[in-house]
């Protein structure tokens, strides 16, 4: 299971390597902010509460030829959602922070920054 930072998500944005951007949050807080050309398949509180089977039923409203990267609120409930993916034969990616971590990185901010580097620290 992958994950991938912010700064290099953004590196990726708009060139042929770009990945598909599959945010899980509610409609309602994806509304209030997302990330350009991301689509909202809103399954997070099915998967915070241990349901995986509406993102699976919609599997097939994505590509199998590209990366899917999962976007959160944080990144924790994107993780099992990556992994949903995964186990489908995707190749899949959490963002990490989620859009949280986003937002931080967008502002350059002292706690992004610091995220950042205990990210890139953990390999």
């Amino acid at each position: 299971m992958g994950r991938i930072l912010p700064a290099e998500l953004d590196e990726r944005l708009g060139t042929d390597d770009e990945p598909v951007l599959l945010d899980i949050r509610p409609e309602s807080e994806y509304d209030r902010a997302a990330i350009d050309a991301s689509r909202n398949v809103p399954v997070y509180d099915d998967l915070r509460g241990g349901d995986e089977s509406t993102l699976r039923r919609r599997l097939d409203e994505l590509p199998d030829d590209r990366e899917i990267v999962a976007v959160c609120k944080m990144g924790i409930v994107a993780k099992r959602a990556t992994r949903v993916l995964d186990d489908a034969g995707y190749d899949a990616s959490t963002l990490a922070g989620g859009m949280s971590g986003w937002k931080g990185y967008e502002r350059d901010s002292l706690s992004y920054r610091i995220r950042s580097l205990w990210w890139r620290l953990r390999g």
